[in-house]
């Protein structure tokens, strides 16, 4: 299935050909080390030459976290990060004091390529939990990626070709600002999908003045309507970072809100570009909650729909069986009167006031897009989640995942 157009809402243009390396002040590299068997690029590096090296990150949720997000934790206290390397084929996760060294072996070698410091460095990994990271390819590949340093579009692309696990393209998009300041960034993810964060890594550069303040602000509206509003199978990942660095390099200071909604634009499209390639995706689903006593429920009634195997299964064979729907709204954590409940499914509404309003048949779901509205008729808060079928690919893909 193709990838939808780049999303614009705020007006600017997006730019699927260029990268991390848009904005000035930052070279990046993505290389072979390796770590995969297969001989694909697996070893990313971007570097923020400044002049500022301002950063924020927002971090999975889940209990279980993998040593990178350990370290990336402690190293984004400062608010500081002149270089993030990544690396994908080893999640490093569950890997005990041993990988977290490893992880410190890694800043470490990163800080000496570079001539900064250890803690100036953040350090991302996805891939298979539960395994060591091969660090006599880590460490050589570090030096390789080190010296392939660009500000070349290439160099952008070779690097968010060199995160993907089971991806099956790099995802990347940009934008520059009237004024003369960028923002650009990578994603990947495919499967493991799920709110705070979805499965995935993110970096983001920018070469606006931007103080951290800012930064960690704009960044943390930015996620939570694009990045947390993906949910393809419910599961939150151990390794979810999505990390911003902000060169200054344009000498241009934005105004807040139009930093924000920037940077949210290039969140949207990243996620829409991960939407489309999630693991055995036939369908692009949205979601929309409406008539919510709060916008917390909203979510919570768009997610269980969204996680219902149910209600994936039912969308995946283009069956418009509205009753799974009404069910994943009931058992939801919300306010729900299920004499108010209506839904449609492609514009047509099929349950109204609890009960059957029309014939299924009559909602046309063999398109690659269905949209989802519920009205809850509760209140007024409202929202929606993007989300996927559920195929047998996606059976297919997870249940071979380490074989």
């Amino acid at each position: 299935m193709s990838t939808p157009p780049p999303t614009n809402p705020g007006g600017l243009t997006l730019d699927r050909s260029r990268g991390v390396t848009t904005a000035a002040g930052f070279r990046a590299a993505g290389i072979a080390a390796g770590i995969k068997e297969s001989g694909d690029r697996d070893l990313a590096l971007v570097v923020n030459d400044g002049p500022a090296d301002v950063a924020a990150a927002v971090f999975t949720t889940n209990q279980v976290k993998a040593a990178p997000v350990l370290w990336s934790q402690q190293v984004l206290q400062e608010r500081r990060v002149r270089a993030v390397v990544l690396n994908s084929g080893c999640a490093n996760a569950c890997t005990g004091p041993e990988g977290f060294q490893d992880t410190h072996a890694t800043a470490e070698r990163v800080a000496e390529a570079l001539g900064v410091g250890a803690g100036e460095v953040a350090v991302c990994s996805t891939g298979l939990i539960g395994e060591r990271l091969p660090m006599d390819r880590v460490l050589p590949g570090v030096g390789a990626a080190a010296d392939a340093l660009a500000t070349s579009d290439q160099a952008a692309l070779d690097t968010a070709t060199a995160v993907m696990t089971t991806d099956s393209r790099p995802k990347q998009v940009s934008t520059t600002h009237p004024a003369g300041w960028s923002v650009g960034g990578l994603a990947k993810g495919a499967g493991m999908c799920a709110p705070n964060m979805a499965t995935m890594l993110s970096v983001i550069t920018t070469d606006a003045v931007v103080d951290s303040s800012l930064l960690d602000f704009a960044l943390r509206a930015a996620v939570a309507r694009t990045f947390h509003r993906l949910d393809v199978d419910g599961s939150t990942s151990t390794n979810d970072t999505v990390l911003v660095l902000a060169s200054g390099a344009s000498r241009v200071s934005p105004d807040a809100g139009a930093f924000t909604g920037a940077l949210t634009e290039v969140c949207a499209d990243l996620v829409a570009q991960l939407q489309a390639d999630a693991e055995g995706m036939t369908k692009r689903v949205r979601i929309e909650v409406v008539g919510a006593a709060t916008e917390g429920d909203a979510v919570r009634v768009a997610r269980t729909i969204a996680e219902d195997h149910l209600v994936g299964t039912a969308l995946f064979g283009s069956d418009p069986n509205w009753g799974r729907i009404a069910m994943a709204v009931g058992r939801a954590d919300a306010e729900v009167d299920p004499n108010r409940l209506d839904i449609r499914l492609n514009g047509v509404l099929l349950c109204a006031g609890g009960v059957k309003a029309a014939e299924r048949h009559e909602a046309d779901l063999s398109g690659p897009e269905i949209l989802v509205e519920v009205d809850l008729h509760v209140g007024d808060d409202a929202t929606f989640v993007l989300a996927t079928d559920l195929s047998h690919g996606y059976v297919e893909e997870n249940s071979a995942y380490s074989s």
